[in-house]
């Protein structure tokens, strides 16, 4: 006799999103997130006071923008990268491991005061 765990229990396996995934959906939801993570930033604050300083505002867009777009190539490139090599499980393990090294480094740091 075999036991089966209650369906509540069972893991549903992590899956791409579907192509008929809205990519409006996407697009709107990764805008939102890093446009409010970015909101104050230090990028923000050096690119003011960049534009300030030199008095070619559109240069400095083009240049922060340009380097705005590449390291999101990267940041999206590796997170492919790694989606195909680890399990979700492990990244979320990692993440959250190399986010605990951070706050006990920061938090030794303020304790040295």
């Amino acid at each position: 006799m075999t036991l089966n765990p209650p369906d509540t229990l069972k893991q549903k396996p992590q899956t791409a999103p579907k192509a008929g995934q809205p990519a409006t959906r996407i697009f709107v939801s990764t805008f939102i997130t890093i446009f409010l993570a970015e909101i104050g930033d230090k990028t923000q604050v050096t690119t003011l006071l960049m534009t300030a300083e030199s008095h070619a505002p559109w240069i400095v867009f083009l240049g922060a923008g340009s380097a705005l777009v590449l390291t999101s190539f990267l940041g999206v490139w590796l997170g492919q990268w790694l989606a195909s090599h680890l399990t979700p499980r492990l990244l979320d393990t990692l993440a959250g491991g190399v986010l605990l090294v951070i706050s006990v480094a920061l938090l030794w740091d303020m304790l040295q005061i």
